[in-house]
């Protein structure tokens, strides 16, 4: 390989990885902030009080419902946009949202979702004709849809995208926290250093074996097969729609 052609796949992959920290940061104008997923009620139930209920909170999430449904279906979505599959599309965004668990999970899947697609409409960037049709044909999505396709004009690879979704549902997941219990700004960092650990281990549970990628496990994995069940989420998440006093939407 000759320096220029390394130097070539440097900048190629430091702009990727620039893009997808664009992607998931908290600057971007999707107001995912206003989202605590049913943390805010947990926290009004007192299930969570401390940065070590947090933790096993977040984990067991990360664990039972990312593992196993939202990298699976962000996977799937995102090879229906590479094949141009409008079709596999159309029902893997049916089963996104028949996974939310309650309205208001529901609401803020949609509303996130609806909003990143906005913004990457309106974004500044050359892409194909077949790319521009997929963003006009669809004027509302899930997050984990439009995630999806964020990633796919983007042009990140499949690793980067499942790795980025899950940290993001851990950063905002630590900050709502930090607001609600409350915790220090010190607890959040530790917190993150800690969760984030779990990240490669939640995103190889895609993997078939040492020798398999994620695409070949999620490709494998039978769309029967994927789901979750989350009884303490989905009661905290239907306690909040009836909570009196609150600062997120969800």
């Amino acid at each position: 390989m000759t320096p220029a052609s390394r130097i070539r796949i440097i900048m190629t992959d430091h702009l990727a990885l620039t893009r997808l920290l664009q992607l998931c940061s908290a600057n971007l104008p999707i107001g995912g902030f206003a989202f605590s997923q049913g943390l805010e009620s947990a926290i009004e139930q007192g299930w969570i009080s401390n940065k070590s209920d947090l933790q096993n909170w977040v984990s067991t999430t990360l664990a039972e419902a990312m593992s196993n449904t939202d990298l699976l279906l962000l996977y799937k979505q995102r090879q229906a946009i590479s094949q141009l599959d409008a079709a596999s599309f159309a029902n893997n965004e049916d089963l996104i949202c028949a996974t939310r668990e309650t309205s208001e999970i529901l609401m803020a899947e949609k509303a996130i979702g609806s909003a990143l697609l906005k913004l990457l409409r309106n974004l500044e960037f050359s892409s194909g004709a077949a790319t521009l049709e997929w963003l006009a044909n669809h004027q509302k999505l899930s997050y984990i849809s439009s995630f999806a396709m964020a990633s796919y004009l983007f042009e990140l690879d499949i690793e980067m995208t499942l790795t980025g979704f899950a940290w993001a549902f851990v950063d905002s997941q630590v900050a709502a926290g930090i607001k609600l219990i409350p915790l220090g700004q010190t607890d959040g960092q530790n917190l993150l250093f800690t969760l984030t650990q779990l990240i490669p281990k939640c995103v190889g549970h895609c993997l078939l074996n040492n020798n398999s990628t994620c695409a070949d496990a999620a490709q494998s994995l039978g769309i029967t097969n994927i789901g979750q069940s989350l009884t303490g989420l989905a009661i905290a998440s239907s306690k909040h729609e009836q909570q009196y006093s609150r600062l997120f939407r969800s």
